[in-house]
């Protein structure tokens, strides 16, 4: 517990320092490092960021004295990663490679080839299934998403439906996700425009703020249901309120920092709670899993192509579009926060986060479930430390 306060009170001085250095310069700018913290935590002050890494560095000295083997283990990629976030800070060179495997803790730079094919097949598959068949894959797509796509004026409606069905699933779940205050927790949807997100959970204010320029399928609602609320951020960021208030987490679990160790395992148990809810029913369901993954996917390797190999943003959305199922302006709207030096490493937490946790959850019986999502949701993790730990749990 006395590690992860200190680490907690390193990571809040140096949000504040961040902060102070990026004021006004935009949306992204303003969450600053740290855009949610679920409990009071009183920063170090620190005046550089040199004084930041020296405190870090002191901190990883005492690692050997951590609770367990995960908490040790943890703490470590934490706070390198922090140490990665700050020489990105400063201006040192520091490779996009080395920014994904210090920061998200991920070893992927391109997407292989035959994931993305696996994805465009799963898609022509349903399509045919569904009757929409005879031209491209694009353009059956399109005539699909046309008859699907819920009327503007119905999509917060539609969305606040899902969250309801969703928070009533989460009941059937283990004790981890179960409790009587859950019913009582709701997180409304906000209509906003021109924002560099598709959905956003504003969790301090209750609030899930929803990019109305884009357009929604019944299927893309219900999994932002999902993923922003039950059992994803809402429910997660709520269990780490509790458990933190009532000493069973350490503080550090109080924070949700930016493109850090943390990142790939936050959106990974948000991607994955469609399955945990056993919510993938229909065709079009099944449709827009492959659909979300491929976007996923896609969004990494527009990321590497834009940093890792040097290409134009305008090169990248060429590459991207077709691929995606997208036209050029939306690819383009749908990764501009690419320009964002600290969130661009942030968009391989959403598809190596999500198949981290499913690598783990589908090798999980049905008998440890209770026990997976306990784990799961009550530790800190990486996508190292979640396989590493769980599977030698009774060793």
């Amino acid at each position: 517990m006395e590690l992860g306060g200190e680490l907690a009170a390193i990571t809040a001085g140096l949000d504040v320092l961040y902060r102070s250095r990026n004021r006004n310069a935009g949306i992204l700018d303003a969450e600053g490092l740290i855009p949610v913290a679920v409990a009071t935590i009183s920063p170090h002050r620190f005046d550089s960021y040199d004084e930041v890494e020296a405190a870090l560095l002191l901190f990883r000295d005492r690692l050997g004295h951590a609770e367990t083997a995960l908490r040790g283990d943890w703490l470590n990629e934490m706070s390198d990663s922090l140490l990665a976030l700050i020489a990105t800070f400063r201006g040192d060179p520091v490779s996009f490679g080395e920014r994904l495997e210090r920061q998200i803790r991920v070893d992927v730079r391109d997407i292989p080839e035959e994931i993305i094919a696996g994805y465009h097949r799963g898609i022509r598959e349903v399509l045919d299934e569904l009757g929409f068949r005879g031209g491209s894959l694009f353009e059956d797509f399109a005539g699909w998403e046309q008859r699907a796509r819920i009327p503007s004026d119905k999509v917060l409606d539609v969305l606040g439906e899902f969250q309801r069905q969703a928070r009533t699933r989460c009941s059937i779940l283990a004790t981890a996700l179960r409790a009587d205050w859950v019913d009582g927790e709701w997180i409304k949807p906000i209509a906003q425009r021109d924002v560099p997100y598709s959905a956003y959970c504003d969790f301090a204010g209750r609030r899930l703020l929803l990019n109305v320029d884009f357009p929604y399928t019944a299927f893309s609602l219900k999994h932002l249901a999902v993923h922003e609320a039950f059992p994803g951020h809402l429910l997660h960021l709520k269990l780490r309120e509790k458990r933190v208030a009532e000493g069973f987490l350490p503080l550090d679990a109080a924070q949700v920092v930016t493109s850090s160790a943390s990142s790939a395992i936050f959106e990974g148990i948000a991607d994955n709670g469609m399955q945990f809810l056993d919510w993938i029913e229909t065709p079009e369901d099944h449709l827009g899993h492959f659909l979300q993954r491929l976007r996923s996917a896609l969004r990494c390797r527009a990321a590497w192509l834009l940093l890792g190999e040097g290409q134009s943003f305008d090169e990248v959305v060429q590459n991207i579009a077709a691929a995606s199922l997208q036209s050029p302006d939306v690819t383009r709207s749908r990764l501009a926060f690419l320009r964002h030096d600290l969130r661009a490493p942030f968009v391989y937490a959403y598809w190596c986060g999500e198949m981290a946790v499913h690598s783990v959850w589908s090798k999980t019986t049905v008998e440890e479930k209770d026990e997976f999502w306990d784990y799961l949701y009550s530790n800190m993790h990486t996508p190292n430390t979640l396989a590493k730990h769980w599977l030698s749990r009774g060793s």
